[in-house]
């Protein structure tokens, strides 16, 4: 292991450096996979990480690579260099886990239980965002915008400070890691949790979700005006008790 500013650190066979946190506990273990330019230092992997901490639960926050303390550039990743991102940070751990998706963080789970099925005990996504640079960015772009993105990149404006930077392989490679156009099982236990004054990410998303996977076990909580961070005290209550509940059906 390599250490950076005293964060722990592993590179990934891709050769990418990864910062992250691991609580040890027992299993299943939680995994917090963040958003699009989020980290792991944000509210709710931290929070999450002090109820793991507290309930004994080992617990695994990370950021990709390009993100918070992880090594390389964010305008150099896209969606697949993310996914792999979370397959090898899950290699550290032993048994399987339990997924907790945020945003991206979301489609990024679903790629991880659709590549090793058998590593998944659970999932609970937040404001779960599957296929959002196809869904969302390229079909929202002008014309103008979409010729600018195919010279290299366009600037988007963002609410969570400097504008957000896409560029072609992020929307390029996304077309290669899209999860609901095809069958999308997830055989374990679901529980997605969504805003409904989320203007990031519509409740048609997560419906879509709901209607399109294939689950023994999956439900749709819409929480009456959250927004995306949906992380005030009400919120992360929720996260911890969706946690526990999947917790609770898988041993």
């Amino acid at each position: 292991m390599e250490n950076n500013s005293e964060t722990p650190s592993f590179v990934t066979p891709q050769g990418r450096r990864i910062a992250y946190h691991l609580t040890d506990g027992t299993g299943p273990a939680v995994v917090f996979l963040g958003g699009f330019k989020s980290d792991m230092g944000g509210t709710k992997a931290v929070y999450l990480e002090k109820w793991a901490r507290d309930s004994g639960r080992a617990f695994l926050r990370f950021d990709y690579s390009g993100h918070g303390e992880s090594g390389e550039v964010f305008t150099d990743g896209c969606i697949g260099d993310w996914f792999e991102d979370a397959c090898a940070a899950i290699g550290l751990l032993a048994g399987k886990v339990v997924l907790v998706g945020s945003s991206m963080g979301g489609w990024i789970s679903l790629l991880v239980a659709r590549a090793m099925p058998e590593r998944i005990a659970g999932m609970v996504t937040i404001a779960a965002a599957p296929d959002f640079t196809e869904d969302s960015m390229w079909a929202g772009f002008s014309d103008a915008q979409k010729q600018e993105l195919m010279a290299g990149q366009v600037a988007l404006p963002s609410d969570y400070g400097e504008p957000y930077i896409i560029t072609r392989r992020l929307i390029e490679e996304g077309r290669e890691r899209l999860v609901l156009r095809d069958p999308l099982p997830l055989p374990f236990p679901v529980r997605s949790l969504q805003g409904t004054a989320d203007v990031d990410v519509k409740m048609s998303v997560a419906l879509r979700l709901l209607e399109h996977a294939e689950s023994p076990d999956m439900r749709l909580t819409l929480v009456d005006g959250a927004d995306h961070r949906f992380s005030d005290d009400n919120c992360l209550d929720l996260i911890v008790s969706a946690v526990e509940d999947v917790l609770g059906r898988v041993g």
